[in-house]
């Protein structure tokens, strides 16, 4: 234990996810030790992005505006919607320049264990973007793990009487994993032999 606010850096530090508590000590220590003008950018920061960034009105994504720039991008097939998980897995899909159609975050998995159902996603507003009929496609793409598959099952019992195409990623995911660990070849071929999910 550490005197006064060295130990509550340690502690809010610790808070954050994949950091421990020799983590949290390392970086707080590191904080420390930094250049007075490195914490202080570091510090407006964080700051500015509670302040500035925001999740689209639309998709979910994160945006700096209203709608995230995919949303507004005229060239994307409105026709596909690709269903993920968190923000970060856009990244990972859209570095793979496989996938030209839009998407929606559901900001999350279904988790019984922490306490994570379908209301806690955002579901409802993916059944609002698909009940004008324009899209035709809505491709699963959530982790290849337990949550992800649990998510995956309860959308495509849910979008099916909806007479839509619903697909599945394909094999070259490793089963545990996430998408944003993927590399784009593996990402890539799994876009390429996604299959119908039969329910």
């Amino acid at each position: 234990m550490y005197e006064g606010v060295v130990q509550s850096l340690i502690d809010e530090l610790g808070l954050l996810p994949g950091v421990g508590p020799k983590s949290a000590q390392r970086i707080a220590f590191h904080i420390l030790s930094a250049d007075p003008a490195d914490v202080r950018r570091l510090a407006q920061v964080l700051t500015e992005i509670k302040d500035k960034v925001h999740f689209c009105r639309i998709c979910g994504n994160v945006a700096a505006e209203e709608e995230c720039r995919i949303c507004r991008d005229a060239r994307r097939d409105p026709q596909v919607i690709c269903v993920v998980e968190e923000s970060k897995d856009v990244v990972a899909i859209e570095k793979t320049r496989e996938f030209r159609g839009r998407y929606h975050v559901l900001g999350g998995a279904i988790s019984p264990i922490e306490g994570v159902g379908p209301d806690d996603l955002r579901i409802k507003e993916l059944m609002k973007r698909l009940a004008d009929g324009e899209v035709t496609e809505v491709i699963l793409a959530t982790d290849p793990n337990l949550e992800g598959e649990a998510t995956a099952t309860y959308l495509a019992r849910l979008l099916k009487p909806m007479g839509l195409k619903v697909t599945r990623l394909a094999s070259g995911l490793p089963v545990g994993g996430d998408l944003e660990y993927a590399d784009e070849v593996t990402l890539g071929r799994a876009f390429e032999g996604r299959r119908l999910l039969d329910v």
